[in-house]
């Protein structure tokens, strides 16, 4: 294992890059096919460690798939009834909030012995709204060390009903509950309070639904209706686009240092919201063309902006990378949600980009950048979080290398992501 990769300074970004299949979609895909009546063939699927955790805990539950063209395909047979296991059982999901969270629904269906668990820090993101949603239509779960926190013993019960839910931190609470809803004895009616984060991923959640023919009624973002008793029926062959967040450092890479890159497996209709990415990148001065299977970006100035990115946290983590190299000071807004996932983004990336000569502003759920003045070369440290990792490999755009410690968590989503942004850097 890598403890770290030096990354030299870049002249010039140019080329195409094939983006691996996008995350969100393979985690959601692999459980919907493992739910549903028939077998589903899956290509372009993720291979990375999320991907591998759900299929690790689908095998534990007795479901059958076989995996081909170096994981990236996968043939899956659907079985609603390994959904249930009767001798305790321990599944450890690594920091996967998208294996974690659909899961913990899931098994609140039939009577279950299920433990969740998984690494440090996955034990403290929070899981406490999900539960209490899943314990109002009738789920029987237990904390096993901190209120609020994995591991948790599921023992199910749930039969769905009104169900009142937070939407202020994480967008996958609402999935979770979306995806087990229609398998429940009861219809289903979820009220959001609060303003619902990451929208474009619940959306993106009721359009796969509908691949596998169960319909969601929606109410703005207010309130769900999910009708019961239903089966997901498999569409027989389904291909996961591109991941649009993995997407961002490649046409960030070209805003910044271009040439131009043409990333391929996404387009205009994609269904994962932080395709948004490249519309702030063209507010930003970028020049953006899109195909119905690519995105392209060519260098041009660059100036800040000020954006509520609250629907696309991810990417926006990029935009804080583009702000070292435009003129004024970014100001990213209602990112709160940053705090909670794989790291505590806002805190982490204020302190790494710190350390590198940028001005920073760090609030609850915003941070403001002000480039540096002159980059200061630094060892970063990632957090066992692969996004940092990405993001600040575009420090080596600058006219100074840059050290990454901990590389090799970039297996979480994209193991092959330094290979790929080094075939499209060059150096003279």
């Amino acid at each position: 294992m890598n403890k770290k990769i030096k990354l030299r300074s870049i002249k010039k970004i140019n080329g195409e890059v094939y983006l691996p299949g996008s995350k969100s979609i393979s985690n959601r895909i692999l459980l919907l096919s493992a739910l549903s009546d028939k077998k589903t063939t899956i290509s372009n699927l993720l291979d990375s460690d999320d991907t591998k955790y759900m299929l690790k805990a689908l095998q534990n539950l007795g479901i059958k798939y076989k995996l081909f063209d170096n994981n990236k395909s996968c043939i899956i047979h659907g079985n609603i009834n390994s959904f249930q296991i009767l001798k305790k059982t321990t599944l450890f999901l690594g920091n996967a909030g998208t294996a974690v969270r659909p899961l913990t629904a899931i098994f609140s269906l039939k009577k279950n012995n299920i433990i969740l668990t998984g690494e440090p820090r996955m034990l403290e993101r929070p899981i406490g709204h999900l539960v209490n949603a899943l314990r109002q239509g009738g789920s029987d779960i237990r904390y096993l060390k901190k209120d609020g926190f994995l591991p948790i013993h599921i023992k199910g019960g749930y039969v769905g009903g009104e169900i009142y839910l937070k939407g202020n931190i994480s967008s996958q609470f609402l999935t979770s509950l979306l995806i087990a809803s229609p398998l429940s004895k009861n219809d289903t009616k979820i009220f959001i309070s609060g303003k619902l984060v990451s929208k474009p991923y619940v959306d993106l959640t009721i359009k796969l639904m509908e691949k596998f023919g169960v319909l969601v009624k929606k109410n703005e973002y207010s309130s769900f209706f999910i009708k019961g008793n239903q089966k997901y029926k498999s569409p027989g062959k389904f291909l996961v686009e591109g991941d649009a967040s993995s997407a961002s450092y490649f046409l960030a890479a070209a805003a910044i240092k271009g040439g131009t890159v043409k990333v391929h497996g996404i387009g205009k209709n994609a269904f994962q919201g932080d395709i948004d990415f490249a519309n702030i990148l063209k507010k930003m001065g970028a020049n953006i063309s899109w195909g119905e299977n690519f995105i392209s970006c060519t260098k041009n100035k660059l100036n800040a902006v000020q954006l509520d990115m609250n629907h696309i946290p991810d990417a926006a983590m990029t935009i804080a990378m583009v702000a070292l190299f435009s003129n004024g000071i970014t100001k990213i807004k209602n990112v709160y949600n940053w705090r909670l996932k794989e790291s505590d983004r806002l805190s982490a990336m204020a302190t790494e980009l710190k350390k590198i000569g940028a001005k920073i502003e760090e609030g609850k759920d915003y941070i403001f950048i002000e480039p540096p003045s002159k980059f200061v070369k630094s060892k970063i440290n990632t957090y066992n979080d692969h996004r940092i990792a990405m993001c600040f490999s575009l420090i080596a755009l600058s006219d100074i290398s840059v050290t990454i410690l901990d590389p090799n968590c970039v297996d979480k989503t994209f193991p092959s992501y330094f290979t790929e942004f080094e075939k499209i850097s060059f150096y003279n």
